[in-house]
């Protein structure tokens, strides 16, 4: 259980880890020592504290509640590979789960771990329960809430208390082609390489508004869906700014011949992903997404890094820190 947990959590924890080690080797002792300390205790704190009282143990394991309890799990467990599925199918462009699709795996996931709540549905081996009680009642009712939630996104809605979680808009089966793999959120124009953006910026003086995404990245979808979405968000970016999604994670396109690289390892990066990848390391010390840098004509850095902050207001005033 344990490993299991570090291997799936370290997806989101890889760049916080990263980040400290790296200040570790700049001299830094502090952060990397209490944050590497908070992950550890984490991790190891409910293992420990078993191991240091087995009589808890015991009891955790008399009843057939913590059965019950693996079986919700396993509903949850379900519905979370197939968020891991998506991922690389995004990332590689097979087209297997467009949104439509993965929202009605999502449905009836749901809906089974609902009806097994409520006793309305058995395993092979399990005993009937008695009675529901209040708590799988109450859990009941918010899994169905949950189903009925998601419905109306068959139909085109956005779901943006979801939106990390679901394939973006432009997945959905009546509007998706293999010409849209790589989209600007909202139809803001833009393009999808640094080069090009500083370009255009020049010919049409304004500034390059850097967005550093991943089709797997979950926080860049909610900032896409609750952020960008704001009007006043709309209307700087598509008036003031020429957009640059650079793509850290792309898997199938090459990037133009003139924007590859060669490392000082004599390494040239093909890869539309990779090149974006060495950029936001190598030039803007950037490890994870999201990340937006804004930066004038002749690439020059206007602002620090933002990441990940759904407030509406600061957004604002960093796009306008970089208009100053």
């Amino acid at each position: 259980m344990a490993l299991t947990l570090v291997l799936v959590s370290f997806s989101c924890t890889g760049p916080i880890v990263g980040t400290v080690l790296i200040k570790s080797t700049q001299g830094q002792f502090w952060t990397p020592m209490v944050t590497m300390l908070a992950f550890s205790i984490a991790f190891a704190l409910p293992f420990t504290l078993l191991a240091l009282f087995p009589s808890i143990l015991k009891k955790l394991k008399s009843g057939s509640w913590l059965g019950q309890v693996k079986i919700v799990l396993g509903f949850i467990e379900v519905a979370l590979a197939l968020k891991f599925l998506s991922i690389p199918d995004q990332t590689y462009h097979w087209g297997l789960l467009d949104r439509e699709v993965y929202l009605a795996i999502w449905i009836v996931v749901f809906s089974l771990l609902g009806c097994y709540l409520l006793g309305w549905l058995r395993f092979k081996g399990e005993e009937a329960p008695e009675g529901i009680g209040l708590t799988r009642l109450g859990l009941g009712i918010a899994v169905f809430s949950f189903v009925v939630y998601m419905i109306p996104g068959l139909f085109g809605a956005p779901l943006k208390a979801l939106s990390g979680y679901l394939p973006p808009m432009k997945y959905q089966e009546r509007s998706y082609t293999r010409t849209n793999d790589l989209e600007i959120p909202h139809g803001l124009p833009g393009c999808f390489s640094l080069s090009e953006a500083l370009e255009r910026a020049q010919a049409e003086g304004k500034r390059v508004f850097a967005d550093f995404t991943g089709h797997g990245c979950t926080n860049c979808r909610e900032m896409e869906a609750r952020v960008w979405c704001d009007p006043r968000v709309l209307t700087l970016l598509r008036e003031h700014f020429i957009i640059a999604s650079l793509y850290t994670d792309e898997k199938k396109y090459d990037a133009a011949p003139q924007d590859r690289i060669v490392t000082p390892e004599e390494k040239e990066l093909v890869k539309m992903g990779k090149v974006n990848s060495y950029i936001a390391r190598t030039r803007f010390g950037i490890n994870a997404q999201p990340a937006y840098v804004i930066l004038d004509a002749n690439g020059n850095q206007l602002t620090p890094v933002r990441g990940y902050d759904l407030n509406i207001d600061r957004f604002i005033a960093f796009l306008q820190s970089g208009l100053d």
